[in-house]
């Protein structure tokens, strides 16, 4: 239903992850937006703009949302949604743990995504119905029940030095729940892997619109489940997320439930 778009977003993310490979090992130019923890590089603006000038110039009417340079207006009912580098931290310090990823909602729906792990030359694909792949192999979500078998993912807002609100007492109550809750810094990557089966479960309190539209629709496409910490539907304008396997999912909410309400 979407083949153009699929193709396109194939190609710009695959080309943006090589560009960020390729620089990885240069010198950084690092601002910061806000807080001491939330970096920018001139890498990240070079991948979306790489992104960017590909789909606009397929895609005129669609709209755009993309992390660094923001919102496009659109008339199409369409609406393109970009993270041009996800672990910036990472990738600003070398560490070889980062990801593109570029979504397309319509009418509201994400209705096809698309991550490139360059390191591992992973692409992530999902369409609506259509399931969700790697490297065209299709993905199922892990198959473990309990909370005490299941590895876990996480991140921490940007403004943890200034909130308590901070996600450290829920990951204190994770970590003694769970075989393990690792922090990596890559939410896009946290989606891919739950869809992959490698982690079982992924929260995070507070996260980018460009984090979750692409990695949501894998890890549903996979058979798992992903909502708001509360239990609510996911809302990817300004989204808190539980992705799971589905059979851990309401173990973790009550853990989330309880611990937010101490």
């Amino acid at each position: 239903m979407f083949a153009p778009e699929r193709r396109l977003a194939i190609e710009a993310a695959r080309a943006a992850g090589e560009l960020l490979r390729s620089e990885l090992t240069g010198a950084r130019r690092i601002a910061f937006k806000g807080a001491p923890t939330n970096l920018v590089t001139e890498m990240d603006a070079r991948a979306e703009a790489l992104i960017l000038g590909r789909l606009c110039a397929a895609f005129p009417d669609d709209a755009i949302l993309a992390e660094e340079s923001g919102s496009a207006q659109g008339r199409s009912g369409r609406r393109w949604i970009v993270d041009p580098l996800d672990g910036t931290t990472n990738y600003a310090h070398g560490l070889p743990l980062f990801a593109v990823s570029i979504a397309l909602e319509v009418a509201g729906r994400i209705e096809l995504g698309v991550i490139y792990d360059p390191v591992h030359e992973e692409l992530y694909v999902a369409e609506r119905g259509a399931g969700a792949f790697v490297n065209d192999r299709q993905l199922a979500v892990s198959r473990a029940s309990t909370l005490d078998e299941s590895l876990l993912a996480t991140g921490f807002p940007y403004n943890i030095r200034e909130t308590d609100d901070n996600n450290l007492a829920e990951y204190a109550a994770f970590s003694v729940r769970a075989q393990g809750a690792r922090r990596m810094g890559s939410a896009v990557l946290y989606l891919a892997w739950v869809a992959a089966g490698r982690f079982d479960g992924y929260w995070e309190l507070r996260t980018g619109p460009w984090d979750v539209a692409a990695g949501s629709l894998l890890v549903e496409e996979a058979g798992g489940r992903i909502t708001a910490i509360d239990g609510a539907p996911i809302d990817v304008d300004k989204p808190s997320v539980v992705a799971t396997n589905g059979l851990i999912h309401d173990e973790m909410l009550k853990v989330l439930a309880e611990v937010r309400a101490r």
